[in-house]
């Protein structure tokens, strides 16, 4: 009995274990799912017929996010599929276990053969949501031929969201999407065909925003939005068969190049007492990254990012952060209700020119900031060129001479491309730092790379008759691959400018626009440019940092042009010699090294849309009597004074901003247009009518003319009149005065 009854045991177990196997599967495959994205990171062309595709998935849920189901391979293209193991890279702070997100990293082998690669994966079920969908589906498609303009692989979309999106209901109004392209592409958005969009929520496709269109619904709200890039301009797709195909930019029923589905959920809370930003809901401040843009990470190096919010009638207690595998948070509480996170993330060899998005909200136990999103590149690690070593990072770099290889160079007589950027020096290194849009840095097109290049040289004066010092020539150059897009970025914004002054060290501007009058709101790299009316308030900032500690900024000039030519014969000048030229400028000084101001719109007359910034500015040591920025307003320059041995101050250097585009707003009727703008130069002078002649006027007509004619004759005889008399009686007058000083005059005489 008891040998038959081992069997019977060890069957009993063995369905035990079974059945919490098929438990743990059921419950993993029926999570609460929030949503996903996957990002792709450059193809690479292996040598041998196949393509290898690296991809990452984050997937969100509630609790269980290390469960992450597969993406597939469809049509059975991939010969080859190594996945990484899941990692979390962010949850629920509070304990409650509310929401978590999680990536793995997947890396597939494709044959060359097929023209597309598709991804697919299915589940349940869905987060309870109001619109009553359960099943859900990930899903991806890429274009694999050869782009003509970068002579690369396409690349994808690249997009994501924090795990848990919380807006009240009467503050709900858009949600800025991430939706950037490393080719530089158009991205459109928009939802998925077999997915309607909720009651009252609208996707503005060209901006990639999700817009209420009435009252939003109090619950969670579901979201499969499509990201689908087109090319911006025409261009050859070439497959490995030696097939090719032609994309026109104009052409709106092309299938897009690439496709991503971007899954999300939203909670829709109660409403509450106020939606002001900083006071019930957390607002994010200036120093904080705006919305889109694009951050560079070396491999190897620690990246960091950091974010700072506000909120004065509530707590920050947490920033819900989504990134990548590895990224560290650091969050810290401020006074005066601010708080602070600061991520940190070392990129692999792996990630070489991979786009990373990062999004991240301020939360408090009610409700939770705007979401803002940026994209970080991994480039390669710093160049080593001889004796110079040159570091690429976020639209700078910086060159390190080693002192030691180079006996006998005077960091006094090294400048950088432009004279007026000259270097400094610690006990080991000399030292340059700029942006890549000042000191005569160069952008060069190398085919498949983008080169930002500047030289060291050294130089002589000009009452030398002849030196000592050994000649200095030193090239150097930062790469980037065009499948990130650097010149993209480089064009819309150019904010950050970089200088190095041996007397000064490195010191840097940075020019905004912003979207209010507390200057806390910048303008999003992606509007530029600046959609203006006439009339309307532009508010426009400059911040200055220095490797010193106690310096003031002073804006010595500031003046429009049409275009990035600061040197344009057409301009407008808002600020000259300190002094404001604009009676509608108006300047908020607000500490040392900031610079705000508010003007007017305006645009040029003649046939120009758009209107550039360009200001001329200053740094000087605080407290010297004799610095350009203690002179302030001077009516005439050349009574300036200069002590260069009494103060320090750096040379003028210009920093542009714009464009601001000019917007016509519609009249209602042509009847009420007398206060047009201006009139165009191609419209026709308005008509002279002639007086109008009665029907069978005849000689009645010509009656009435001549009696026009004579009345205005004898008037215009009259008026002669008049004047002569008048003429006249002047002249008599100035005769008799004459007189009378004579016989003063022969009077005085006489008694003398």
């Amino acid at each position: 009995m008891e040998a038959s009854a081992t069997p019977t045991m060890r069957l009993l177990l063995l369905a035990l274990i079974a059945s919490s196997s098929s438990s743990s599967s059921s419950s993993a495959s029926t999570q609460t799912f929030y949503g996903d994205s996957v990002s792709f990171m450059p193809l690479q062309s292996r040598g041998d017929n196949t393509y290898q595709v690296t991809f990452h998935r984050r997937q969100n849920g509630r609790s269980a996010c290390d469960a992450q189901s597969s993406l597939a391979c469809e049509n059975g293209l991939c010969t080859r599929f190594n996945e990484s193991n899941v990692q979390q890279t962010d949850r629920d702070g509070t304990g409650r276990g509310g929401w978590c997100q999680s990536e793995r990293r997947t890396t597939a082998t494709v044959s060359t053969n097929h023209s597309s690669f598709s991804l697919r994966t299915s589940g349940c079920c869905w987060t309870s949501n109001v619109d009553g969908r359960t099943n859900w589906t990930s899903h991806a498609e890429l274009d694999l031929g050869i782009r003509s303009d970068s002579r690369a692989l396409n690349g994808c979309p690249v997009s994501t969201t924090v795990s848990s999106l919380r807006v009240p209901q009467n503050c709900f109004s858009r949600i800025q999407l991430l939706a950037h392209d490393p080719d530089g592409d158009h991205v459109r958005c928009r939802f998925a065909s077999k997915a309607s969009a909720p009651a009252n929520f609208t996707m503005d496709e060209t901006g990639c925003e999700l817009r209420a269109s009435g009252l939003v619904a109090v619950g969670d709200h579901v979201f499969e939005l499509f990201l689908e890039d087109f090319p911006r301009k025409n261009l050859t797709l070439r497959y490995a068969g030696g097939a090719s195909v032609w994309r026109e930019a104009s052409d709106g029923n092309a299938p897009p190049l690439c496709q991503v589905l971007l899954q999300f959920s939203m909670k829709i809370l109660p409403p509450i007492a106020s939606c002001e930003a900083g006071h019930g809901l957390p607002e994010f401040l200036s120093q904080t990254a705006s919305h889109g843009d694009l951050l560079l990470a070396t491999i190897g190096h620690m990246f960091q990012l950091s974010a700072r919010a506000r909120a004065h009638y509530t707590s920050i207690d947490n920033f819900q952060v989504s990134g990548p595998r590895n990224m560290n948070k650091v969050f810290r509480d401020h006074q005066n209700g601010e708080a602070e996170v600061t991520l940190s993330w070392t990129p692999e060899p792996s990630d070489l020119y991979r786009s990373v998005p990062v999004c991240f909200t301020a939360e408090t136990n009610e409700t939770q900031s705007d979401m803002r999103c940026v994209v970080v590149m991994a480039t390669q690690a710093a160049d080593i060129q001889g004796n110079a070593s040159v570091t690429c990072s976020p639209n700078k770099m910086m060159v390190a001479l080693e002192k030691a290889s180079m006996a006998g160079i005077d960091v006094n007589y090294l400048k950088l491309r432009d004279p007026s950027c000259s270097l400094t020096a610690n006990a080991t290194h000399i030292l340059a730092v700029m942006s890549f849009n000042t000191c005569g840095t160069k952008l060069q097109d190398q085919g498949d790379f983008l080169i930002f290049n500047n030289e060291i040289n050294s130089y002589v004066l000009p009452t030398e008759v002849i030196t000592r010092r050994k000649k200095v020539k030193i090239a150097f150059n930062c790469r980037f691959p065009k499948t990130i897009s650097i010149s993209s970025y480089f064009n819309l914004q150019n904010s950050d400018y970089i200088f190095t002054e041996s007397s000064f060290g490195s010191f840097g501007y940075t020019f905004e626009i912003f979207t209010n009058s507390n200057f806390t709101s910048k303008v999003a790299t992606g509007a530029y440019p600046v959609e203006v009316r006439l009339l309307e308030m532009i508010y426009m900032g400059i911040q200055a940092e220095s490797d010193l500690p106690n310096v003031n900024l002073f804006v010595e000039s500031c003046k429009a042009t049409p275009d990035e030519n600061p040197d344009n014969r057409i301009s407008y000048d808002l600020i000259k010699n300190g002094c404001q030229m604009d009676e509608t400028i108006i300047i908020h000084k607000s500490n040392e090294t900031s610079f705000n101001f508010e003007v007017q719109a305006f645009k040029f007359t003649g046939n120009y849309e758009q209107v550039y910034i360009t200001c001329s500015v200053i740094l000087c040591e605080a407290g010297s009597p004799f610095s350009r920025c203690a002179q302030g307003c001077l009516n005439d320059p050349s009574r300036r004074r200069r002590k260069r041995l009494a103060s320090r101050e750096t040379v003028g250097h210009l920093i542009t901003q714009g464009p601001l585009q000019f917007v016509r707003q519609a009249a209602p009727n042509r009847a009420v247009d007398d206060n047009s703008d201006e009139m165009k130069q191609s419209d026709p002078p308005a008509a002279v009518k002639p007086p109008a002649v009665r029907p069978g006027g005849g000689l009645l007509g010509i009656k009435e003319a001549l009696n026009t004619n004579i009345s205005t004759v004898v008037f215009a005889c009259t008026f002669c009149v008049s004047l002569g008399s008048m003429a006249a009686l002047i002249a008599h007058f100035m005769r008799k005065r004459k007189d009378e000083d004579r016989k003063s005059l022969l009077v005085s005489q006489w008694e003398n």
